[in-house]
């Protein structure tokens, strides 16, 4: 049974530093003139923060009339026009009014932005944050804050590492669905034989307080919008438009109370896969007016779904290349039927051929992006937005930023990234990803000869989310940093790694100055650690197909995927130059086309994805690409050691079932970071016949 009081559950919403702060008497008196759902949302949780007030002797007093105050200090919620604000946005101010009392103010544009601006006060309070000393204005950089499921209706959860889905769950055989995920895994577990097999039925989750919570999570950081089920959707899913709509409807209900509009992925073959149409093709005046009819009828059932995602022509999903259309004639085709009803279209970029043949190496799965979708900039309507992966490839630990935010200027652009740990550790290493969103986001993309960074170029962020049905959320507690930090540089990309690794330990384990110390060395090393002990210099892909967890060096050397490192017994890294090698290199702007195409000025942390070199070139550091591989190995294994020991030092410090659980998980991660080493070293030493300079044990 899940401990809905643990520390683990809770999460950084315990609110239980807010004794500590000096205002936190002002919690005692809530003047409020606007009431809706989501505003009696922002004043449960003033009531949560309230009941953590030790002290508090009398009853928290809510009221309309300034009048019914008891005391001299209160928080007033209020809605007005601000000139200041944009919509969810919201200004928190001391003032002192006529009569000497003293209140904090947070108003906003709407609704949501009062839920936020509580949100932001009780984060701030629980920091201490002195309100007398400086008014706060706070306005999100990014209308759209989004989070995508990969959450399939029998419960399994493609590429989870929590548990169970939080939001789906198996009539029959919901008690053993984590058993399933374990076995053969969220991708195989929607298989249609074996679905038949289980003779089941599906339904929403059966704990709709855990959904509830779950929304409330995500609301606390900003995030405004949830796609709720897998981008790869499959027959049963499509009945989430269908005689399942219910289930999407109890969802979207409990989301909006938290200022979370639903989103559904849906099947582009949908009129076929109903059994209506014969065809999906775009352009056909029967479909057209079919998916209009759809539109219609989810509307009528969830007034306020936020719109439709499409994974189409891409890993086996049908789309419009079936019948010789492009994207944009699929993407418009859908995003006219939403936009009578406000909705908007979110079409995935991730779209190549991933039946290639790995003896040709002029084909590379990098440039497919770019070559799909740079042609038809300009051919989308207003409320379609193309969701775009971070890298060119597959959330490596480390790639460059796609070339498609550098171009595309007539067309609506999100950012994806991806929180679930799917190449980083899975949940079993700690890998604070924050810091490599911040890098990517603010690299220069040139695009207009301007400098124009990434996050000038899109119009709002999404990410793959991490949790499941854990009693922590997301498998490994220190993965729920995650999640916060991704919330919080969604609202505001110039907020630092440092400032959010600050604020989530402070929210999650209080104040301890050793605490923090450790905590914050732990995650602001860890992402380059992961990368240090597993894919060397931007080469990536070095994972065990399918699962991909581990080491194993060829696993998709040979395979039709298009994810190699072309090493041999001279040296290692694939030639993407526009001289001898693919000319992917082409694909960015100027200056950075000619930086990577360049061995000389190519960085050194991506010098693989772009150059094949010899064993025995010379890094910028003054290393060997061989001695780099070694060296790296060897740091990243002693680095976990090193989180181990910080780790320890907090025994007795923070709550036993958290220190427990994390260093159950460093363990494993030390145990895999050996196993890197080991491997990817003993590879390339035989491979190169190199030794290594410093005469360390390889295999």
């Amino acid at each position: 049974m899940v401990n809905k009081k643990s520390n683990m559950y809770q999460n950084w919403l315990s609110h239980r530093e807010i004794k500590k702060s000096c205002y936190k008497e002002y919690i005692n008196n809530i003047l409020v003139s606007n009431h809706s759902e989501i505003i009696d949302s922002a004043l449960n949780e003033l009531k949560n923060a309230f009941a953590q007030i030790e002290d508090a002797k009398e009853l928290q007093n809510i009221c309309e009339d300034e009048k019914e105050i008891k005391g001299d200090k209160f928080i007033k919620l209020y809605i007005e026009q601000n000139d200041k604000l944009i919509n969810e946005g919201y200004e928190i101010k001391y003032v002192k009014t006529d009569d000497k009392k003293e209140c904090i103010n947070i108003c906003a544009k709407d609704e949501n932005g009062i839920l936020y601006g509580v949100f932001a006060l009780l984060r701030l309070l629980e920091q201490n944050f002195d309100f007398k000393s400086k008014e706060i204005i706070d306005n999100p950089k990014k209308n759209i804050r989004i989070i995508n499921h990969w959450d399939n209706i029998d419960g399994t959860v493609e590429r989870g590492f929590a548990g169970s889905s939080v939001l789906f769950e198996s009539c029959r055989n919901k008690d053993i669905i984590s058993e399933v995920m374990n076995a053969i895994g969220g991708i195989a577990a929607t298989n249609e034989g074996l679905r038949k097999a289980f003779n089941d039925d599906y339904t929403v989750a059966s704990d709709l307080e855990r959904i509830n919570d779950y929304a409330r999570m995500l609301s606390s950081v900003g995030i405004n919008g949830a796609i709720i089920n897998n981008t790869n959707v499959h027959k049963a899913e499509t009945d989430l438009i269908d005689s399942k709509i219910n289930i999407v409807k109890i969802i979207s209900e409990i989301m909006g109370r938290w200022g979370i509009k639903t989103y559904l992925s849906i099947n582009f073959a949908a009129p076929i896969t109903l059994g209506d149409l014969q065809t999906s093709d775009p352009l056909d005046k029967d479909v057209i007016k079919w998916w209009n009819k759809r539109a219609e009828y989810v509307y009528s059932v969830i007034p306020k779904l936020g719109g439709f995602m499409v994974k189409a022509d891409s890993e086996g999903r049908p789309g419009p290349f079936t019948y010789g259309r492009n994207h944009a004639d699929g993407a418009n085709m859908l995003a006219g039927a939403l936009a009578p009803y406000g909705g908007i279209l979110i079409w995935r970029c991730f779209v190549y051929n991933c039946s290639q043949d790995w003896r040709d190496h002029t084909i590379d799965r990098a440039k497919a992006a770019f070559d799909c979708f740079s042609p038809l900039d300009g051919e989308f309507l207003d409320n379609v937005f193309l969701q775009i992966k971070n890298g060119p490839m597959d959330f490596q630990v480390r790639e460059p930023i796609t070339p498609l935010f550098g171009t595309m200027d007539k067309t609506n652009k999100l950012m994806e990234v991806q929180i679930t740990q799917e190449y980083t550790g899975q949940q079993k290493h700690v890998c604070f990803l924050v810091p490599w969103w911040k890098k990517i986001l603010s690299t220069p993309t040139y695009a207009n000869n301007s400098t124009n960074n990434v996050e000038e170029r899109i119009n709002g962020i999404a990410a793959i989310v991490n949790v499941g049905n854990d009693e922590n959320w997301t498998g490994h507690f220190l993965a729920q940093a995650n999640l916060y930090g991704y919330g919080r540089l969604a609202w505001d990309s110039n907020i630092s790694s440092e400032q959010i690794t600050e604020e989530w330990i402070k929210l999650t384990f209080g104040d301890n100055p050793l605490t923090s110390k450790n905590v914050s060395e732990i995650l602001m090393n860890s992402w380059e650690t992961y990368e240090k002990y597993s894919s060397p210099l931007g080469v990536g892909w070095m994972v065990a197909p399918g699962h991909h967890y581990g080491p194993d060096v060829d696993g998709y050397e040979f395979s039709p995927w298009g994810t190699y490192h072309r090493a041999d017994c001279k040296g290692i890294g694939i030639d993407r130059t526009l001289e001898s090698g693919t000319g992917y290199a082409g694909q960015y702007n100027e200056p950075l086309k000619s930086l990577y195409n360049n061995l000389e000025t190519c960085p050194d942390e991506l010098l693989l994805f772009f150059h094949h070199v010899p064993y025995k070139h010379i890094l910028k550091s003054g290393k060997t690409v061989i001695q780099h591989i070694y060296d790296t190995h060897f740091e990243g294994f002693q680095s976990v050691e090193e989180f181990i020991n910080k780790w320890n030092e907090l025994k007795g410090v923070i709550a036993v079932d958290v220190y427990n659980q994390v260093l159950e998980r460093l363990h494993i991660q030390l145990d895999s970071a050996r196993n890197w080493r080991d491997q990817i070293n003993t590879y390339f030493y035989r491979l190169s016949g190199i030794e290594d300079e410093k005469g360390r044990k390889i295999y």
